[in-house]
């Protein structure tokens, strides 16, 4: 058994994590700024795929969040797998880690939210992107840990399954069954009815409870790719192969699907999962290549600062930390000399310059926030 499996560090994983959270630390805004400073159509047309579908579709940033969950799925085979490994871890002890880690992350989504600005509990928003993570990685971290591979890969479906039949059979007082608008739907429902504090969106919350169980299924398809990569059974032109023929065979299952149960992110539906998923192993497949099977590094730098401190970061720049007032104070003299249609782009620039500094001494100090 020990000979069929790897346990290398995927530095690929690091650099597609930091890659991922790039864009919703800075990387939106240095984009946004240059469209419109500059009217270039590649600008306007990356600037279009940074911003979330209103509704049904996809973007490049409706997959931001699930790709997120799917590295964290990666890294189990990884962590839980090197874990079980040693004889006096048991999957119960690993499974009170794994809990421990879920609520700490649910706090720090509360936290992010404004939990310090209180404001008592009807304007405390308690659902949260970090609360998502947490809460699907838990479960899929539960699965991997007491079942078989073949068993995962049931409940992977049963799960889309499920969650469709749901959405589209089970009626919503004064709206009725299959109801996919805003109001209507079966999760908004059962978030008015069930979801502590406020909803995000007043009759909806986009990371509400029922939309939280097919998230549990990109972590799942995290895991699969994760047990596939780990192995030594397939040479690694063949995995990036998989994983790329994988990837757009589910696409094309989410597209057919659409029709019947659109591609929407704020309801997670189950064709989200699978278009979503087949772009996270499009991307994974495409690092993997360069980064650990061809050994192109020299670009990933900046991009495993960010992977390897992704929390940290994620917390600093949604409220911790005023990287703006930063970048003012050091290049503020610099952007003031640069023609005012482009000072906005230039203080982009300089926060991201910022950001990137405060992880690179992270990194070289080896401070990494572990959760």
């Amino acid at each position: 058994m020990q000979k069929s499996i790897t346990s290398a560090r995927l530095v690929s994983l690091d650099a597609l994590r930091g890659f991922d959270m790039f864009w919703i630390i800075s990387g939106e805004g240095l984009i946004h700024e240059w469209a419109k400073a500059s009217g270039n159509p590649t600008a306007n047309w990356m600037s279009s795929q940074l911003h979330h579908s209103e509704w049904n579709g996809f973007t490049f940033y409706d997959l931001i969040f699930p790709l997120f969950i799917f590295i964290a799925g990666i890294s189990m085979p990884y962590s839980i797998g090197r874990q079980l490994e040693n004889p006096e871890n048991t999957p119960f002890n690993i499974l009170k880690s794994l809990f421990k880690r879920a609520i700490i992350l649910i706090i720090l989504g509360t936290i992010v939210n404004g939990l310090f600005k209180w404001q008592g509990y009807e304007n405390t928003r308690i659902a949260s992107v970090l609360g998502r993570i947490a809460l699907s990685c838990f479960f899929a971290g539960l699965i991997f840990l007491y079942t078989n591979l073949r068993t995962q890969i049931i409940l992977f479906f049963s799960i889309l399954l499920g969650y469709f039949l749901m959405m589209k059979y089970i009626p919503v007082p004064d709206f009725g069954a299959g109801v996919l608008t805003k109001e209507g739907n079966l999760a908004a429902y059962l978030d008015r009815l069930f979801l502590p504090g406020k909803l995000h969106r007043k009759v909806y919350d986009p990371e509400g409870l029922l939309s939280t169980l097919p998230a549990i299924c990109n972590a799942l398809l995290g895991v699969f790719t994760g047990h596939f990569l780990r192995s030594s059974a397939f040479s690694k032109f063949k995995k990036v192969a998989s994983m790329a023929v994988s990837g757009v065979l589910l696409i094309v299952l989410a597209w057919l699907w659409h029709p019947f149960f659109p591609i929407n992110k704020i309801l997670w539906t189950s064709s989200f999962v699978l278009c979503s998923g087949g772009f996270s192993l499009l991307f994974m497949a495409f690092f993997y290549l360069v980064i650990d099977v061809l050994e192109i590094k020299f670009w990933i730098a900046p991009f495993v600062w960010i992977g390897m401190n992704s929390i940290t970061i994620y917390m600093a720049a949604h409220g911790l930390i005023d990287f703006e007032a930063t970048a003012i104070y050091l290049f503020g003299g610099l952007i003031n000399k640069i023609e005012a249609s482009w000072q906005a782009v230039a203080l982009a620039g300089g926060i991201v310059i910022v950001q990137l500094g405060f992880l690179y001494f992270l990194y070289r100090q080896k401070w990494f926030l572990k959760v």
